[in-house]
């Protein structure tokens, strides 16, 4: 498998629409790639973003979220949220590289996939291509973030070992391998945390477990891809705290 990065200029919000970056950043594709973008790129160029001074940070963050905790939970003042089926510090809101502005996360990285791998397959007459939409997060225990996936097009995320047996015979019960997120990962390797100003990446020579496919995901895989609270390996973690429900902020933003 093969990853590579693609640098591109610093991008303003609204300066540019997703498809014009692509046509400067991707001058040729081969089948079976994924081309991989940053969440934050996406939000950028379809201008979800909103001056700092615009809304208390606060407030901001228990609008985006669908769940969310006080910030005296955590020991650094962060908001842990529920966001998009995602557990993410404050509702993936972001500051980085986004000059006075917050950068929010994509409105839907599901549809952005899925134009722009039909863009990219249009334009370059190809049929097994991918889109992943990415952004980095941290995980229990380990320091550092690591990449995951929002959203993809053109292949399956999942690969379902249920049923089949290991090299002893016995069998798998519950087991899946989650591809998109293994893709995401490695891409945001490559791309950077900071300011590498390489928000997207191809993946080629993809090995045979990555299934493409001319369809996006339906209801029934995005469904499947995203585990219940109450069926997560972590639901007494999760389950045990009182999250708060979207828009019930203690702040007042008198800003507004």
């Amino acid at each position: 498998m093969k990853v590579t990065p693609i640098k591109t200029r610093r991008v303003e919000p609204g300066a540019l629409t997703l498809f014009e970056l692509l046509d400067e950043a991707i001058g040729s594709l081969e089948e079976k790639t994924i081309v991989v973008i940053t969440s934050k790129i996406v939000s950028l160029c379809e201008g979800a973003t909103l001056p700092i001074d615009a809304i208390d940070r606060e407030d901001l963050i228990a609008r985006e979220a669908d769940r969310y905790l006080p910030k005296n939970y955590s020991v650094y003042g962060h908001h842990f949220t529920i966001k998009d089926h995602t557990l993410i510090a404050s509702a993936g809101i972001d500051q980085s590289n986004g000059g006075d502005r917050y950068i929010l996360w994509p409105k839907n990285s599901w549809k952005t996939a899925h134009e722009a791998r039909s863009y990219l397959c249009q334009k370059f007459d190809m049929q097994d291509i991918g889109v992943l939409i990415t952004d980095s997060t941290c995980h229990p225990l380990r320091r550092g973030t690591t990449g995951i996936a929002l959203g993809y097009s053109g292949f399956r995320g999942l690969k379902n070992y249920i049923g089949q047996s290991d090299l002893f015979g016995r069998p798998f019960h519950v087991t899946y391998a989650n591809l998109a997120e293994g893709l995401a990962a490695a891409a945001v390797v490559t791309m950077g945390e900071g300011g590498e100003s390489m928000p997207i990446a191809t993946i080629s020579d993809t090995p045979p477990s990555i299934r493409f496919s001319a369809e996006s995901p339906d209801a029934t895989e995005k469904t499947e891809w995203k585990i219940k609270i109450e069926d997560d390996l972590f639901s007494p973690f999760l389950t045990a705290l009182n999250w708060l429900p979207a828009n019930d902020s203690p702040h007042t933003d008198s800003r507004q």
